[in-house]
Formats: C-alpha cells, structure tokens, sequence
C-alpha cells in the first residue's frame, strides 16, 4: 500500500501562493477565470462579503477577494481543506470567516451576499478513478456529478441578493442544462434567477454566471 504524501505544497495562483497538500484538491490554473469573472461583476454586485461554496483550500474566493478589496464567507465540510484556508488567508492578508460545515449547516437564515462562488464537486462517481491524485470527497459528484452541485446552488441562490450575482463551476454541457431546468421553475413557482452566460474551459470544466432573470 502506498502511502499518501501529505507535506505541504505550494501553488502559484494568480497573485497568490496558495498552501495545499494531497489530501485536498490541487489548485487548477484555469480557475483563476472564476476569480477574475467574479471581481469583474463585482462593481454591479451588492456590497459586501464574497461567499465561496466548496472552497477547497481557498484559492478561488481568496483570488477574488483580493482583486475587489471584499472580505469573504469561505465553506468547505472538510476541516483539512478548511484548514489549509485558515493558514492561505493569513498569508496573504485576506479577512476571511471560514466555517467548517456541510453546505445546509453554514449559513445563518438571514446572511445575504451580493456575490457568491460555487465549486462543488462535479465528477461523476463512476469516472472519479480516472482522477487517481485527486481525493474522492473532493471531486466525487455522485451519479451524474449534480449531488453537490444542485444541492450548492439551494444554498446559493436562497441567499444571494436580488441584484447579486452567482459564479459557478460545472464539469459539462449535460450539467450546464440540469442547472438551466432548475432555474426555469422549482416547484411550479415562477423563476426569478437564469443562467445569464457560459464560459467553456474545457478540458478544466465550465463556468456559469447566475443572475436575476430579466
């Protein structure tokens, strides 16, 4: 059995050097988009703190932040992964509240954010051993890579401002149209939120920007 490798690495992510080990997943290089996409919208968002969902170590709200000069809201249910954010925003002098909890526990019912960063794990359960350096809890999405996701984008969306905006990261098109049902009407209820553009990163993954329907 071989074991796992569990020092410390750096990456370099945009500005930032971000701390991560093999037990939390690597920082992508193609994701700093979802940071700069996220600090683009911001001036047209609400103020006040970024919220990133499935955080991982950090890097992608902690890019965010330091492009808008926001302070975050930082969520991940793993304490390494939680860890690792805790010692990435000291580092870099960003002032975030990371909260160890699953997505449905994190939140207060009356915390509302103008931009929220969603990346939830997206891979389909029977492809996750075609990611063997990858940690299964980080990437595994379940059947179609939606568990998370959908699940993420109910917290998000039920705490995102009226003018805000969501940046989320999905795996493929099949994905991108899930959400899209979703947003079109839950419950019979009329939708007020779509999917307003997609970016396609691919091979890395899409990125979607939620907003009010118009």
């Amino acid at each position: 059995m071989t074991t796992l490798d569990v020092s410390t690495e750096v990456a370099q992510f945009g500005e930032l050097r971000i701390l991560w080990d093999r037990r939390v997943l690597r920082p992508r290089p193609w994701t700093t988009a979802q940071s700069h996409w996220a600090a683009a919208l911001s001036p047209y968002c609400p103020d006040g703190p970024i919220l990133e969902l499935c955080c991982g170590a950090g890097q992608i709200g902690l890019l965010a932040a330091s492009l808008t000069g926001r302070s975050l809201i930082q969520v991940d249910r793993d304490p390494v992964a939680a860890a690792y954010v805790r010692r990435n925003a000291a580092a870099t002098g960003i002032a975030s509240d990371v909260r160890t909890a699953a997505l449905t526990d994190a939140l207060g019912d009356d915390e509302r954010f103008g931009l929220v960063i969603l990346d939830p794990p997206w891979v389909p359960s029977a492809q996750v051993e075609e990611h063997p350096e990858d940690p299964v809890g980080a990437i595994d999405g379940g059947i179609d890579g939606t568990d998370q996701l959908v699940l993420g984008l109910g917290v998000a969306l039920r705490h995102l401002e009226p003018g805000g905006h969501a940046i989320v990261q999905v795996g493929t098109e099949e994905q991108v149209e899930i959400v899209r049902a979703l947003l079109d009407g839950v419950d019979g209820r009329e939708a007020r939120w779509a999917v307003l553009e997609v970016r396609d990163y691919r091979p890395g993954g899409l990125l979607l920007d939620i907003g009010h329907r118009t």
